[in-house]
């Protein structure tokens, strides 16, 4: 059990150290991706659908069994260690998902708000920073939240490369008791206890939004 809890930490510190890289980074992403210029518009937007259809688990292996062989990069660039590795590739990934939220709500927001912003001659910074996103936020809240259950699931992915997390631990000791049901059975329940409040309060925040909002 001491080693089993030690493993499930493991795969929560690298879900939400991964995910905070992914709501700073979609943001950057959905900014990117509404970029006025042609030239700044496609690179972004080929970006987020180049890592959206491809798989997580070939992005954790370019991250930390190919990118070392890129000589050219700085060795503190293209070597990673094991759960800075699975905590960028987490981070990259969703975050093309979140730009997709952030995206949504960003065009959710009245058109009547930005017209009022342009009468008002409001800088762009603040126009974005005071008007558009404060109220684009809120309405994206859930859709992250259900990402982050979403991360913490794909977690375990890091054990591909070498991460000591739940599905490492259930890899050594079912190979080591010859007793993979239990052991299985045991990483399963680890989840449902941390997966299970988490959708909770998800479910609490968009209830609290939705209320806040009538």
């Amino acid at each position: 059990m001491p080693d089993f809890l030690e493993a499930l930490w493991v795969t929560v510190q690298a879900t939400i150290a991964g995910f905070a890289v992914a709501i700073v980074l979609g943001l950057f992403l959905a900014l990117g991706r509404r970029s006025d210029h042609r030239a700044l518009r496609w690179p972004f937007s080929f970006f987020i659908e180049f890592v959206r259809s491809t798989p997580l688990l070939i992005q954790l292996y370019f991250l930390f069994y190919a990118l070392p062989t890129i000589s050219w990069l700085p060795e503190s660039v293209r070597v990673l260690d094991p759960l800075p590795a699975l905590i960028i590739g987490l981070g990259i990934h969703y975050a093309t998902y979140c730009s997709e939220a952030y995206r949504a709500g960003i065009d959710s927001v009245p058109k009547g708000q930005w017209e009022a912003s342009t009468a008002m001659n409001l800088p762009r910074r603040t126009t974005w920073g005071r008007v558009i996103l404060p109220q684009a936020i809120p309405n994206v809240l859930p859709a992250l939240g259900n990402y982050l259950v979403a991360g913490f699931k794909d977690a375990p992915l890091g054990s591909s490369i070498q991460v000591t997390g739940v599905l490492f631990f259930a890899k050594t000791i079912s190979s080591r008791t010859f007793r993979p049901v239990e052991t299985y059975t045991l990483v399963g329940i680890g989840f449902l206890a941390v997966s299970i409040p988490a959708a909770f309060l998800i479910r609490r925040l968009e209830r609290r939004i939705a209320y806040e909002r009538t």
